[in-house]
């Protein structure tokens, strides 16, 4: 996801409050999520909100956040990583950035997904920039500097005692990545298009094989965004599958203001789990708890079928916990709030005014965070 807006491709398978409003009733309370292997978030921007002022509080008590989230049921912590970032605003997600930031989600006995996004600057399907320092390199040599850096960053993350227990090689890859090498342009699926894109895939996955020793036990997830889409996402893994990518897990963004009903995710997990047989993680997913800037970029209104309140967003993460537990085969995996530490803060650009965050303006936890579950 990228914090000022997705562009989605259509491809092959064609103002801070301080408090949170009183919301209106719903039929039901939401209940937590099924025991899942992941749940949590993705809290990449979490050090650099504490640094700019951001306070997180649980019943009134200052507390570190992701002992917060800990404390309410996560398991699992995503952590992106840019190349060379450029330090604004969220972009901070450099190497010595993020090993500080692993390093806190292992000392809190948690699962970490390294994400990376194989550039200085948010990959998503419309963008995908090659790491300008990596510019000016022909294929043969791109992929063997991805492979060279992939191994070296989980080589580091190991050292400082944070192997990751999931490795995402790209993010939200509809288009491919490294753009224009491993870019995938939607305009006749050629061969050299596939035959890049995978390459570069498979020297990824090379890089995390080569940093491990026997005993180490590291999954390799590939993400795709169109969570609501079966067509479009069995386009993309059929494709992967027949130019023989191994991968172990699959990964899906899940907006419903993007991405449709929950009824055509569930309609994606279950056609997405019977053909490939393999875990899948809605691994970015959130929904407004208050107005506050997504609703310029609606695409699926029909979608939004909760109310926009405190209450709304917990049933709705209670609905998808137990959409994705129920997929076929226990193959739903998991369930990762994407930015839930968005809180405003002075200085820094912040996603939707913190719209879709778990914690309200003022750092105070939700009612979505207890349905993470125990």
């Amino acid at each position: 996801m990228k914090p000022r807006g997705l562009l989605l491709l259509a491809l092959g398978a064609a103002a801070a409050c301080g408090k949170p409003e009183t919301p209106p009733l719903l039929p039901s309370s939401p209940t937590p999520i099924p025991a899942l292997p992941y749940v949590g978030a993705d809290i990449s921007a979490l050090k650099r909100v504490e640094d700019a002022g951001g306070v997180f509080r649980d019943s009134g008590r200052v507390r570190d956040a992701i002992a917060i989230l800990r404390a309410h049921g996560a398991n699992t912590f995503r952590l992106r990583i840019f190349v060379n970032p450029n330090d604004s605003d969220v972009q901070v997600n450099s190497l010595s950035y993020t090993l500080a930031l692993a390093a806190r989600v292992k000392a809190a006995g948690a699962r970490l997904i390294l994400d990376f996004h194989y550039s200085d600057t948010w990959a998503d399907p419309g963008h995908q920039t090659t790491p300008a320092a990596w510019s000016a390199l022909g294929y043969d040599s791109l992929a063997a500097q991805v492979e060279r850096y992939t191994a070296s960053v989980v080589a580091q993350l190991k050292h400082e005692v944070a192997l990751p227990d999931v490795v995402q090689v790209g993010n939200e890859v509809d288009a491919g990545m490294l753009w224009p090498l491993g870019q995938l342009t939607g305009t006749g699926d050629t061969l050299t298009q596939w035959t890049q894109f995978t390459g570069l895939l498979k020297a990824a996955i090379r890089g995390v094989r080569d940093s491990l020793a026997p005993g180490d036990s590291v999954r390799v997830m590939l993400h795709y965004s169109q969570g609501g889409n079966l067509g479009a996402t069995q386009w993309f893994f059929d494709h992967v599958n027949a130019y023989g990518v191994l991968y172990d897990m699959i990964g899906l963004s899940y907006y419903p203001f993007w991405h449709g009903t929950i009824d055509s995710l569930r309609r994606n997990l279950s056609g997405t789990a019977s053909r490939y047989a393999k875990p899948i993680v809605v691994v970015e997913t959130s929904y407004p708890w208050r107005a506050g800037g997504w609703e310029g970029s609606v695409t699926h209104a029909d979608a939004m079928t909760w109310p926009v309140s405190t209450t709304g967003q917990a049933q709705f993460l209670s609905d998808l916990g137990q959409v994705v537990a129920a997929t076929p085969g226990g193959e739903g995996a998991g369930v990762l709030w994407w930015y839930p530490e968005a809180i405003p803060v002075s200085g820094l650009f912040i996603f939707d005014g913190g719209s879709l965050a778990l914690f309200d303006s003022m750092g105070n936890t939700l009612p979505s965070i207890p349905v993470l579950g125990r």
